[in-house]
């Protein structure tokens, strides 16, 4: 999944940096400061949600979008806590992922279409 992203991120953004777990995610972004992380909230060392509030804990604050699979509300209200900025699920990627970079680039918010009756449980 994480070739895909690049591949598809690379014709319109500059991609800094890829990791595979959660512990590489933190010491890229303090070294990398990049403007927008897309994470997974399942990966090997520490999740996502560690890894971005170990990030937001460093005193940075790049704009957050998780590419994840995890569908269930606790799972969404987790993420927006830590102030995610985007939550795209990973069936959707290829339609959906480009919008929410765009939009969260902008100032806005995104979460798949998919998800909206989900988050207000």
């Amino acid at each position: 999944m994480l070739e895909e992203v690049g591949r598809q991120l690379r014709p319109d953004y500059e991609v800094v940096g890829t990791v595979e777990d959660g512990g590489a995610l933190v010491e890229a972004a303090k070294s990398l400061h990049p403007d927008l992380i897309i994470s997974d909230i399942s990966m090997p060392v520490m999740t996502g949600f560690e890894a971005a509030a170990k990030i937001r804990a460093s005193g940075l604050n790049p704009k957050l979008i998780f590419l994840t699979v995890q569908s269930s509300a606790p799972y969404l209200k987790k993420a927006y806590a830590l102030g995610a900025n985007g939550y795209v699920l990973k069936a959707f990627a290829n339609e959906q992922l480009l919008t929410a970079i765009s939009t969260v680039a902008k100032g806005g918010k995104f979460l798949s279409p998919q998800l909206q009756s989900e988050f207000w449980k």
